[in-house]
């Protein structure tokens, strides 16, 4: 690898070191051969590790090829490139991300000093100077700027040479710079500084001969010290003591008594944006940090200086280039208050590669460049970069639409549409374009039937065409035929253009079919009213005469309806009785189940005792009035009293509460049978009945419930009641 051994890994002595402490990491050199030393199991290492680089960016590439928009491997593959110190490679993937997202100040960084490392001559010169300008552009950075101004100094012929030229050229550099950050309260001042260094570098250089060139570079040097000190900056303070001893040791005290008072007006002004300097220069979460930027602008824009407010929304955005919110409100401010083109024109530039999937911020990116007077070639590329963008809804693909054809509308209104070359067909295709694309998805929308509407007019205006306006409703209505609204805006429009026989045939057309609502019914009452206004008496009498029957059939069909919304409404009631009915039987709670198996089985014997005792009570008190009602009924009736003994053997016995007993909690195997069975020891059992759910027909799910009814003089005494506490 013989090029890229002469990337070499250290920086040009003379430029400075990064400003927060950290070395700048430079490509590294390539691999050079081993020592003898060096043992055959490190080469081994080396060639694993080389191999396994080469399939990762081999592996990155491919991810590249089949989706160019994946930022992460972006950043990852230049990583890699930059490892193996595959310089044009490295140029290659850096220029193709740069042309799909925007750089960070970093990679800028990165990139230049790369740069300045392996070239030199003027055209290496030009060149890095170039991925600086590109770089500042991008993101405020205040390392970026040092980085570019040290550049400039020492690489520059003319500006080492102290040169006329190269003088001038770097005060307009630093000029730029003073502009664009100087005003950064927290790290501004470090270009000031450097601007200072430039200056007195010079005075050095001028002979003690030249005293008028002396003086004049001294003025030099105290202007940018009051311009400073005028300023809040962060070392303010120093500053201030700094301009203190130049000025002794230039035997001038009265030009410190002069800045005085606006030296303490900035200080009054930095303490005021202490606090808020602090906040947002704390390592918070990405949604406090930003917030607390919001509070921070809303205090500058009640001071009212647009510089500093311009300069603050650029901190911002270089701490998130993605915040939407945040560029709308940026891009928002610019449009009202600047009227420089170029300033307003660049963020949206900025505000578009940054967020593109904000159809809001192309479309004030299309009305700035034609405030400002762009070419139509500009606007046009602009206008296509935005379709090939993603965006949330259709509507903002329809909002560009409209706002490019607002453009070409006003151009073809004013009298340089012929200087320009424009023509209707432009605009034509346009609307072509956007209907192709939007018609399937606002179909039947008051977005698509605007649409059409603004298309028809300007077809009779520019194009001067009434079958190719036509045309373009009957598109329309091929798409959203189902919608009234459409219909109804046709026919005014014929009626607008005193066409009133076509709009006579198109109240033919649609008064059949049917529309949501009430428009059937509409669209018939306003063909009437239309002939009525303005059709002789033949064209009313036709009207109602279609009219009326479908007016019926309307009516009908709605009665229809009505009744069958009320069958439905009657039905759900019922159903929604017969469920409230059926919850009101469902048991609310059971506090049976809730206890345990062993106190469950305890109160059941103690309730099933109580129940036993009660019906032997009621069960001889039964018995003895039954046998005193026999006696008197064999005495009325002696001779039939064998034939009634006959007849109540083969009737069933009635369940009779005085001769029931009720069992529950028993295992849901057990049959009728077994139950028999199972008490046929201690007898009486006449009759089993397991108990059901009505609905269901079913036993319950955890247990079942039975009741026994018993001969009414059976011995339900203690033996009875132990075997029924056995069984549950």
């Amino acid at each position: 690898m013989a090029d890229s051994e002469t990337l070499v890994a250290t920086q040009t002595s003379g430029m400075e070191e990064d400003t927060n402490g950290n070395e700048d990491q430079s490509m590294p050199e390539a691999q050079k051969p081993s020592e003898g030393s060096d043992s055959d199991s490190d080469s081994d290492t080396d060639s694993e590790d080389e191999a396994q680089a080469k399939a990762q960016i081999e592996a990155l590439e491919t991810g590249l090829y089949n989706n160019p928009a994946d930022y992460d491997s972006h950043v990852q593959y230049i990583k890699m490139l930059r490892k193996q110190g595959d310089l044009e490679k490295l140029r290659q993937a850096r220029e193709a991300m740069s042309s799909l997202f925007p750089l960070n100040p970093e990679m800028w960084r990165e990139w230049a000093k790369d740069e300045t490392t392996v070239s030199s001559g003027v055209e290496a010169l030009s060149k890095v100077e170039k991925l600086y300008e590109r770089g500042i552009s991008e993101y405020l950075s205040v390392d970026l700027w040092c980085d570019y101004l040290n550049f400039v100094q020492e690489h520059d012929p003319s500006v080492r040479e102290c040169s006329a030229a190269g003088i001038s050229k770097t005060r307009n550099l630093f000029e730029c710079a003073i502009t664009a950050a100087g005003l950064h309260v927290a790290e501004g001042h470090r270009i000031w500084e450097l601007y200072r260094d430039f200056e007195q570098a010079i005075y050095f250089t001028i002979t003690e001969t030249d005293s008028g060139a002396k003086e004049k570079q001294t003025q030099h040097i105290r202007r940018l010290y009051h311009r400073q000190l005028s300023i809040p900056l962060a070392d303010l303070k120093s500053t201030h003591e700094a301009y203190t001893a130049w000025e002794t040791d230039h035997g001038s005290t009265n030009d410190v008594n002069n800045v005085v008072s606006a030296y303490q007006k900035a200080l009054e002004m930095l303490n005021d944006r202490a606090h808020l300097e602090e906040k947002i220069s704390k390592k918070n979460a990405d949604s406090e940090k930003l917030q607390e930027f919001m509070t921070y602008l809303k205090f500058e824009h009640s001071s009212g200086d647009p510089a500093r407010i311009q300069v603050l929304y650029e901190r911002a955005i270089a701490g998130f280039p993605i915040s939407t919110d945040l560029w709308l409100d940026y891009t928002q401010y610019l449009d009202k208050t600047f009227k420089t083109a170029r300033i307003v024109r660049d963020a949206y530039y900025r505000a578009t590669r940054n967020c593109p999937w904000i159809g809001e911020l192309w479309v004030r990116y299309l009305l700035s460049l034609e405030r400002s007077r762009a070419p139509e070639e500009e606007l046009s590329n602009v206008f296509e970069k935005s379709l090939l963008c993603t965006f949330s809804s259709f509507d903002e693909y329809l909002n560009i639409f409209l706002t490019r054809v607002d453009g070409l509308r006003r151009r073809l209104s004013a009298s340089t549409a012929v200087e320009d070359g424009l023509d209707y067909a432009v605009l034509r295709d346009i609307f072509q374009r956007a209907s192709d694309y939007l018609s399937s998805h606002l179909n039947n929308t008051f977005s698509l039937l605007g649409m059409h509407c603004y298309w028809a007019r300007l077809e009779l205006k520019f194009g001067k065409d009434l079958r190719a306006a036509r045309g373009v409703w009957d598109s329309l209505l091929k798409i959203s035929g189902s919608m009234l609204e459409a219909w109804q805006t046709y026919i005014a429009w014929e009626i607008e253009m005193g066409n009133i026989n076509e709009a006579r045939s198109l109240y033919k057309r649609c008064y059949s079919k049917r529309f949501p609502g009430t428009g059937s019914e509409d669209i018939c009452h306003a063909w009437v009213r239309f002939e009525r206004e303005n059709g002789l008496l033949e064209d009313f009498d036709i009207a109602v005469q279609k009219v009326a029957p479908r007016l019926q059939e309307l009516q009908l069909f709605r009665l229809q309806q009505e009744s069958k919304n009320i069958g439905q409404d009657t039905h759900e009631r019922e159903n929604s009785s017969k469920r409230s009915a059926r919850e009101k039987r469902k048991p609310t709670s059971n506090s049976i189940e809730e206890q345990a198996p062993a106190k469950r089985r305890k109160n059941a014997a103690q309730n099933l005792t109580t129940t036993i005792e009660n019906d032997k009570r009621q069960a001889k008190q039964s018995t003895e009035a039954n046998e005193s009602a026999e006696l008197d009924k064999n005495k009325a009736e002696p001779g039939s009293s064998q034939d009634i003994k006959d007849k109540s053997s083969k009737k069933s016995v009635p369940f009779d509460d005085q001769c029931t007993a009720f069992i529950s909690n028993i295992n849901l195997q057990a049959s009728a049978s077994d139950l028999r069975n199972f008490f046929s020891d201690v007898g009486g059992v006449v009759d089993v009945r397991i108990l059901k759910d009505k609905f269901t027909k079913k036993s319950r799910v955890i247990s079942i419930d039975i009741v026994l009814t018993l001969a009414s003089k059976v011995d339900k005494g203690p033996n009875w009641a132990n075997k029924c506490s056995s069984l549950t």
